[in-house]
């Protein structure tokens, strides 16, 4: 059975949400607040959103921290902002695309990774010997970049 907390406006799990914003912190690098605030929008299922004000409360930060760490989801294209029609208050928000978003910077990233594997290869093709290792890997990262495009392309559809 897994355990219910109300957080602000959203019903969140707690060990779920422990666990991401650990996962968060190491593995995208994202600053503790910043992975509290994007890990606690996640579980914005109904999509309503949340004031900048209620983010201030909920974490007891201080104002620069949160507008700080906004900026930098922002800027990351992790969440968007929204100023609602009958409010003028920007209401926060997953961004919708997020998973296209983070398959995008893991291809980039298994891209980056090839080239120099490529280079190093073509250095290394004078060399009588060369490893299996190396061609298997090679071979791995053009797969996942293959499988991980072909994912990219059902998501935008």
């Amino acid at each position: 059975m897994h355990s219910r907390t109300l957080l602000g406006p959203f019903e969140i799990n707690e060990s779920i949400y422990l666990e991401m914003v650990k996962y968060y912190i190491e593995v995208y690098h994202l600053p503790p607040l910043a992975a509290k605030i994007y890990s606690f929008l996640i579980f914005d299922f109904e999509r309503k959103g949340i004031t900048f004000d209620e983010l201030v409360d909920i974490f007891k930060s201080s104002k620069s921290s949160v507008s700080g760490s906004l900026q930098l989801l922002l800027s990351q294209r992790l969440i968007v902002d929204i100023t609602l029609a009958d409010e003028r208050k920007r209401h926060f928000f997953l961004n919708e695309d997020y998973i296209k978003i983070r398959f995008e910077q893991v291809v980039q990233r298994l891209e980056k990774e090839l080239s120099i594997v490529k280079q190093l290869q073509k250095f290394n093709q004078d060399r009588e010997q060369h490893h299996a290792n190396f061609n298997l890997y090679k071979d791995l990262l053009e797969n996942n970049i293959s499988n991980l495009r072909e994912t990219l392309k059902e998501i935008s559809n």
